[in-house]
């Protein structure tokens, strides 16, 4: 009889042993499968960056001849065009939703921006089509795809290994906020020098994303509402004219966001 326990026991014992290798395997082969995932849209956005940079130099030289042409021809005081010193066309090329880059310095967050027809599009899609799930910086689908309009809300996810938006989350520290405050958003037409004017977690709601209003009033209003809830927001002395938010996800609460609030940096 107690031979038999025993045989038991061992059995028992084998069949646990061998569940528990088969969830360490599984467990192992989903981490290592999401490193590896992570890591190819890293190096995906990295090569972007460096295409997006590289014909920069060039760029500034032909501006630089432009200049000197355009004063020894026409003696005139004119204003030479918008160079960008992202190479959009290579971008675009890539893919035609691209519409912007963001780049705040001492981050992680250097990206390009796409938008789609709806905000579902690039969830879970690199700026090369692939299926990933980090996806890609958007621009909301009802934002102006200049980023001219009233609100321009861009989204971005909170991802582990401290890509894309993950450093949005670090300005709900005023420390933080304070040394991160100015970025640019690039577009082909222009530089948008922006100030962080305010972050802080909210449940996912949909008035951030609102883009139109009835009046100038309305809009001046909205901004106030939006800023207030952060005891270290910064708030302008003139009338704002286009705000810029960053959302990701936040942990606070159920389906939380961390939304970080910009404005033009001239606006002071």
């Amino acid at each position: 009889m107690e031979e038999k326990k025993a045989q038991s026991r061992d059995r028992r014992h084998k069949i646990i042993l061998a569940v528990l290798i088969a969830v360490a395997l599984v467990s192992g082969f989903w981490f290592f499968s999401e490193y590896l995932e992570n890591w190819k849209a890293q190096q995906e956005y990295e090569r972007l960056a460096q295409i997006a940079t590289e014909t920069a130099a060039t760029e500034e030289e032909s501006t630089t001849v432009l200049e000197e042409e355009t004063e020894e021809e026409t003696q005139r005081e004119t204003e030479p065009p918008y160079v960008s010193p992202i190479n959009f066309e290579e971008l675009a090329a890539i893919n035609p939703d691209i519409v912007g880059w963001i780049r705040i310095p001492d981050t992680n967050i250097d990206y390009p921006i796409v938008q789609a027809a709806d905000n579902d599009t690039y969830l879970h899609k690199s700026f090369e089509g692939e299926e990933t799930s980090a996806g890609t910086i958007f621009l909301d689908f009802e934002s102006q795809s200049d980023m001219r309009g009233y609100n321009s809300i861009l989204y971005g996810h909170h991802m582990k290994n401290g890509s894309m938006f993950k450093d949005v989350v670090k300005y709900k520290d005023e420390d933080y906020f304070k040394e991160h405050q100015y970025f640019e958003i690039y577009t082909p037409k222009e530089t948008i020098h922006l100030k962080a004017a305010a972050c802080y977690y909210i449940e996912n709601n949909p008035m951030v994303r609102k883009t139109r209003f009835r009046t100038y009033e309305s809009f001046q209003e909205f901004v106030r509402m939006m800023l207030e809830p952060c005891e270290y927001a910064w708030f302008p002395e003139e009338p704002v004219n286009n705000l810029y938010v960053l959302v990701t996800c936040s942990y606070e609460v159920n389906d939380g966001r961390t939304v970080l609030f910009a404005l033009e940096a001239g606006e002071e």
